[in-house]
């Protein structure tokens, strides 16, 4: 059905599009009725086009202010949940088959057992202080902002293993854990100054965690309507539940099915092109996949909406660009190419064989010049170089792209550096003014004015008071002090100089790759422009290179963590000081439990570790590749990627990178009929090298559903989109999620032999599943 709104054509989108910048007059005025006034079913046939209605109109304004997360339930759920995620996300760093413990898996797990404890506990006597009152959505976020927290692996542990493994050095047990806890909390502490700017906004809406918001509206709010949301949501989940078991383990075929690798199972070039089943084997054009693990990937296609899905657009056509970059690279012998592996992210010698970069390090762990011309420079395979190069333009672009598109909202970054602004911090933090400012500062919280472009989400929480500006300001203080110390004590080779400026870039990065990832829900990757950053500035030191990006790459991981979760407490009206209780105790939790496993782990299985190959449980596969980028970038910067050398426009990328918007911005301008605001160049640039590495089988599957969902439905069909788009997208990640854990443990070898399914047409357990030749 077409909606019959004039402003609507009849493909759909509106008639006269708002840029990014002229968004915010458009529905200023409407910010606090719409929170004070949350939509009706009345409005479930109105096509949604913006983040505001996405906001008000999928997943719910209303809160209840008397709902208490404070309870021991949530507490003792919360700290289970982060030894468990904690524990298994350093377990699976080690397994050569990567499986991520996903936030809707832990959202799942948290509702059964606080329902479980609900149900089961008795409410009177001792008991009522276990069982105080029914399960809440605000215990329920309060306990998946914790395990999320946890339930990562902290990229110090990486510079740790690297350190032990290939250098012979173990810090003493404080130091790696002081490394850690100041790496993994300073950017918490960026990020939380930093929440005025990319959190509150409406156009910060964070796409990525709307199925979960939308879940939590099934699972705690009453009505017929969100009964039914809730019985489609245990539907959809039980279906793909089973449905995994096929693609997983019985039938893997399902995982990438390509014609044309079954009319030609014998043709090196069909399986570079067109296969995809298997990591690294080829670009997956042309094939299916219906396995929902690869389809929904890191961003469900389902979930990213409105003009952010135009997204979809810019990466498809950064999609097929890939495609032929990576084919002319190869077969143009580029760079030597065709004597190296056609995907690989590893070093190589000239011939194709395995680049020993210990080598090349003296007895202090650097590069020596003599023992480099023994061995001679390594070699990227070239569609990496590609990779690399992509991952340049893209960044470059996102900093000319949001100077063009999103100034207005990038303007209160340097607000700080007004000469007012720094009076009135200075007075803020005047020594007679710290305790009381330390608990009743209330950040930078001010009551909307009506021309203001204030996320309605924001506006009710204005009831609750917020984790004051001076708690993150701490965090920073205390974590920055740290640091300094660390890197002395623990031998980095790192100098104060250079971890001043790591974190200077940090903040930087954080500013411009943090509104990509709020706007769009897209993660533009920094670690290739910190590392030759880090190369320059450190030539010869690969260690100095792996401290630099733990404190800078890492320092905006964690900052856009941090906010992710800060938006999850906002939708879900999780009081502000609850939210950043439940990350600190989360985050430090979870860093000392990898700090355990991971020299647990190397103890027992070092010889496996430094393996090529590893075995079906164990592999180095992480640490072996963080290494080898340090000596590339760190040991070898000059050599490979300065002016003359065989990769220099690895860095001159960022010269087009920043010109690369400019065209589309000019022709949006002048045009505007032409949608050219709709392509997302840092996307389109970043995606010409996104084939690179894994299971590329799933593109045209992802791009398929993302047309059927934010277009095709939403345009057609507003009112079912509305109630039950984004709960269909968590019952699918969800249902997914925990049919591959269950799967990982029980049979696929993640704690212990793996029993393969039995060979026939579909599992074709001696090859690649897709019948395409194997070449590795």
């Amino acid at each position: 059905m077409v909606n019959e709104d004039s402003n609507v054509q009849p493909d759909g989108y509106p008639t006269t599009l708002p840029s990014c910048s002229d968004e915010k007059s458009h529905y200023a005025k409407t910010d606090v009725e719409a929170a004070l006034n949350p939509p009706t079913d009345d409005a479930s046939d109105i096509v949604l086009h913006s983040e505001r209605e996405i906001a008000t109109h999928v997943i719910s304004v209303d809160d209840d202010p008397s709902l208490n997360p404070w309870t021991f339930r949530a507490f003792f759920l919360g700290l289970g949940l982060s030894a468990f995620g904690g524990s298994l996300a350093e377990i699976y760093y080690f397994k050569p088959q990567t499986v991520l413990v996903s936030l809707m898996f832990l959202a799942i797990i948290s509702y059964v057992l606080g329902f479980a404890m609900e149900t089961f506990i008795p409410r009177h006597g001792l008991f009522r202080y276990l069982n105080p009152h029914p399960f809440n959505r605000k215990e329920n976020a309060f306990i998946i902002i914790m395990a999320s927290a946890a339930a990562n692996s902290a990229l110090a542990t990486e510079v740790l293993a690297v350190q032990r493994l290939y250098y012979n050095i173990t810090p003493n047990a404080a130091i790696s854990i002081f490394l850690l806890f100041s790496s993994q909390l300073l950017g918490y502490g960026i990020g939380g100054v930093l929440r005025p700017i990319l959190l509150y906004p409406s156009k910060m809406l964070y796409p990525t965690v709307l199925p979960l918001i939308s879940m939590f509206d099934a699972f705690f709010r009453d009505g017929a309507t969100e009964r039914r949301k809730l019985k489609a949501f245990y539907i959809v989940f039980g279906a793909i539940f089973i449905w995994e078991l096929f693609p997983e383990w019985i039938f893997p075929l399902l995982t990438g099915f390509s014609i044309i690798c079954l009319a030609a199972p014998n043709n090196a070039a069909v399986s570079r092109v067109f296969g995809g089943s298997g990591g690294n084997e080829g670009l997956g054009l042309l094939s299916i996949c219906f396995d929902w693990q690869y389809i929904s990937g890191g961003n469900n296609p389902m979930a990213i909406p409105l003009q952010a899905q135009a997204n979809h657009v810019s990466m498809f056509i950064g999609y097929i660009l890939c495609i032929v970059v990576f084919v002319a690279v190869f077969y143009g012998n580029i760079w030597k190419s065709q004597n190296l592996p056609f995907l690989s992210q590893l070093l190589f010698y000239e011939n194709g064989t395995m680049y020993d970069q210990l080598l090349i390090l003296n007895s202090n762990f650097e590069v020596d010049p003599t023992l480099l011309a023994e061995q001679g420079l390594p070699y990227y395979a070239g569609t990496w170089v590609v990779y690399l190069l992509s991952t340049n333009l893209g960044l470059a672009a996102t900093f000319t792209h949001l100077f063009l598109w999103n100034r207005d909202d990038l303007r209160g970054a340097w607000s700080w550096m007004s000469p007012s602004n720094l009076r009135k911090w200075w007075q803020d933090f005047r020594l007679e003014n710290v305790n009381w400012r330390f608990w009743k500062d209330d950040g930078i919280r001010e009551r909307p004015r009506e021309d203001e472009d204030i996320d309605p989400h924001y506006a009710e929480m204005l009831k609750y008071p917020d984790a004051p500006n001076s708690w993150y300001y701490a965090t920073f203080v205390v974590s920055f002090v740290v640091a300094l110390v660390v890197i002395y004590k623990s031998n980095s080779t790192l100098p104060w100089w250079g971890f001043i400026i790591a974190v200077l870039l940090a903040i930087i990065l954080i500013l411009f790759a943090g509104a990509l990832y709020a706007i769009t829900g897209i993660v533009i990757s920094v670690q290739t422009f910190v590392q030759m950053i880090a190369g320059y500035l450190h030539p010869g030191k690969p260690m100095a290179n792996m401290y630099f990006v733990l404190y800078s790459y890492n320092t905006v991981s964690q900052a856009s963590l941090l906010l992710r979760d800060l938006k999850i407490g906002q939708y879900a009206k999780l009081p502000p000081r609850a939210s950043f209780t439940a990350q600190v105790i989360g985050t430090l939790l979870g860093a000392i439990l990898n700090y355990f496993l991971m020299n647990s782990i190397i103890d027992s299985q070092w010889e496996i570790l430094l393996s090529v190959q590893g075995t079906n449980i164990w592999s180095g596969q992480q640490p072996q590749q963080y290494n080898s980028q340090a000596i590339a970038w760190g040991g070898l910067g000059h050599e490979l990627f300065s002016a003359g050398k065989r990769y220099q426009w690895v860095p001159f990328s960022y010269l087009i990178g920043l010109v690369a918007p400019v065209p589309f911005w000019l022709v949006h301008r002048y045009w505007p009929r032409l949608r050219t605001d709709y392509i997302y160049t840092p996307i389109v640039c970043t995606f010409i090298g996104w084939l690179c590495v894994g299971i590329n089988s799933s593109s045209l599957s992802l791009f398929a559903v993302a047309f059927l969902s934010q277009w095709w439905i939403r345009t057609r069909y507003p009112r079912w989109f509305q109630k039950y788009n984004y709960i269909v997208a968590a019952a699918l990640d969800g249902g997914m999620q925990v049919m591959v854990f269950i799967l990982s443990f029980a049979v696929l070898g993640a704690a212990g032999t793996a029993h393969v399914f039995p060979t026939w047409w579909g599992a074709n357990q001696g090859g690649n599943f897709d019948h395409c030749l194997y070449l590795n």
